[in-house]
């Protein structure tokens, strides 16, 4: 019984170790931060791979996790335009909002595609700032996370060294997986596909995969018949050998498709780094 009482004196006394509360937008940058941190930092995403992240409610349990947040990690580029910034302002933490040390942009560190050159709503769901799916080239991951391993020391201090070490841990694996991955895929090159959303953009121009159409007329459009009609055609003509789609696009489109044309279907989630890279 003595032990018992000098074991609860012993926990009471030790000080209870504080990880540094990061709130990330999607999994991608919440692994990304567990990587960084290891044991220092304690990573919550807002989203999972299976939902679009254009379209997410503004939930009182999303405001609370944002007020008890450190350091706010999200894609930008107006990716979460819809509903992060009311879960921002409702969480009357000011240390994280934007302009803020406190709140991170992963888009700002990486070369954008498809930067429009007008801006049309006729033009259907364009962003200012280009395509913000910016995970599916792992190059553009080594590109955040120098930046956002400075920005963890600099928030955290005390750990600032762990950081910059770990980050240049990940680094080297991570090259050393894009170098592989980029051997694997070489007989790709060229290869012509249809993809719903522009989803995979970054994929296609790390790999050097050609678009050869898209389900969706305009961003964010749902397609008609006339569409998906004129697209068989298109398709056809380009050689397309591949149709691709997210979980959350709605099936229909790439089912009516697949079958007329012959094509293999492909769902990703268009998500990387959901788990840890350690594993590369």
């Amino acid at each position: 019984m003595k032990g018992f009482f000098l074991l609860i004196l012993l926990a009471i006394a030790l000080p209870v170790r504080a990880e540094f509360r990061v709130f990330t937008c999607e999994p991608e940058w919440a692994a990304l931060a567990k990587e960084l941190g290891g044991d220092k930092v304690s990573a919550y995403s807002a989203t999972h791979a299976l939902q679009d992240p254009h379209r997410i409610e503004a939930r009182p349990s999303l405001i609370a996790k944002a007020r008890n947040a450190q350091l706010v990690v999200c894609t930008g580029a107006d990716l979460e335009a819809g509903w992060l910034p009311p879960v921002l302002r409702e969480s009357g933490n000011a240390a994280v909002q934007p302009g803020r040390p406190g709140y991170f942009e992963a888009a700002q560190f990486v070369a954008r595609l498809e930067i429009p050159v007008k801006l049309d709503r006729a033009e259907g769901d364009v962003h200012a700032s280009g395509n913000p799916h910016i995970q599916l080239d792992p190059r553009n991951l080594l590109a955040v996370a120098a930046p956002l391993a400075k920005r963890l020391g600099e928030l955290d201090a005390a750990n600032a060294g762990h950081y910059a070490e770990r980050q240049q841990a990940l680094a080297e694996k991570m090259r050393q997986a894009i170098a592989r991955w980029e051997r694997e895929a070489a007989p790709l090159r060229g290869m012509r596909v249809v993809a719903q959303h522009k989803s995979f953009s970054y994929l296609f121009h790390w790999l050097g995969l050609v678009e050869a159409g898209t389900l969706e007329p305009k961003p964010g459009i749902e397609p008609g018949s006339a569409h998906l009609v004129q697209l068989l055609s298109q398709a056809k003509a380009q050689q397309a050998r591949l149709i691709v789609r997210t979980p959350y696009d709605s099936p229909r489109p790439s089912a009516f498709l697949s079958p007329m044309i012959g094509l293999p279907l492909m769902v990703s989630n268009a998500s990387t780094l959901t788990e840890s890279p350690a594993d590369f």
